[in-house]
Order: structure tokens, then sequence, then C-alpha cells
């Protein structure tokens, strides 16, 4: 019996949201789509909040994918980057969560390390790696869509081991799983 799954990986950001999807069938992975949200060209904070809600919504609508996989954010010396990259990253896992989508989170240098074996590979090295790994002919001009891609490639390696980030299955196991974070 063919066991096929889709993943959707998605690498956060309120410049650009960059995205990747493949497709496991049996234990192969094979290469669906990466692209970008380009969100530079709107001033509003929240409006871009609201596109990455929408296209992420729209790319479950299209894509269906049984998984996401959403590169966590990092902490960088600015407060105010670090709160609006969160702010990026809880919208599309809201847009995953309420679509009742499975969401694991990976750091970083975990995703540059499943992907190039270094986990301070630049993402130059980590999207050469991905054109080999899945054949792809070209690649973008911006690589957050690669990173995006990586995210998704990152989880079909880690499937089936316990991940060190977080997982969640829905807003029940979200709260579950935070229950430090809510008001009473």
């Amino acid at each position: 019996m063919t066991k096929e799954r889709i993943i959707l990986g998605i690498d956060p950001g309120t410049t650009i949201m960059g995205f990747g999807l493949i497709k496991v069938v049996n234990k192969k992975m094979e290469f669906l789509q990466l692209n970008e949200l380009q969100l530079s060209k709107y001033d509003n904070h929240y409006q871009k909040l609201k596109l990455i809600f929408e296209r992420t919504i729209e790319l479950i609508e299209t894509h269906h994918p049984d998984e996401i996989a959403i590169e966590a954010p990092f902490f960088g010396k600015n407060v105010q980057s670090m709160l609006k990259l969160g702010r990026a990253q809880g919208v599309a896992m809201a847009a995953g969560l309420s679509r009742d989508i499975p969401i694991t989170e990976y750091e970083p240098k975990k995703i540059k390390m499943a992907i190039t074996g270094n986990g301070n590979a630049s993402k130059e090295q980590v999207a050469k790696m991905l054109q080999q790994l899945l054949g792809l002919k070209e690649l973008p001009k911006n690589l957050d869509s690669t990173d995006g891609l990586a995210a998704a490639v990152c989880h079909f390696f880690n499937s089936g081991k316990i991940v060190a980030g977080k997982s969640y299955s829905g807003w029940d196991a979200f709260v579950k799983q935070n229950e430090e974070r809510i008001k009473k």
C-alpha cells in the first residue's frame, strides 16, 4: 500500500515569507513547489500579518498538506525584530492549527544540520544541497523560499524521530503544552 503525505515548510518573515512543499511517497521525497510572499511593499505590520495568514490558508486549501514544519525564530539582538518575527510565525501557525494540521517547529541550526550536516551552514549552502537532493533546475534569487523548503525536508528527515522542538496537533494540544501562557 502506498503511503503518501505532503509537508509544507514555512520560513516566516515580515519582509519575505518563504515556503516550500514536498510530497513523500513511501519513504521517498518529491519536490512540489517553492515560492515566497513579498511583504516589503506593505508598511502596515498588521496588514502583513493578515497576508501571511491568508497565504498560508491558500496554500493549505490548494495543496492539502498533512503536516507543517516551521522555522522557529532565532534570538537576535533586536527585540522589536524578534517580536515581529514571532507574530509572523504565530499567524502562520494559527492558519495551520485552524485546519487541524500538525505543526512542528525547528530551530534554524537544526534545519541547517539536517540538510547540510553543518548547523552553521550559510543560506547558499543549504540551497545548493536542496538543489542536489531534490534535483532543482535552478535556485531562486531570494533564498527565503529555499529556507521554507529546507524546513519541510528537515521534517521529512526527522519523521519518526523524537524531535526537540514543539509539535502541536491542534489548539487543544497547544493549550496543554503552553498552560503557563494562558491568562486566567
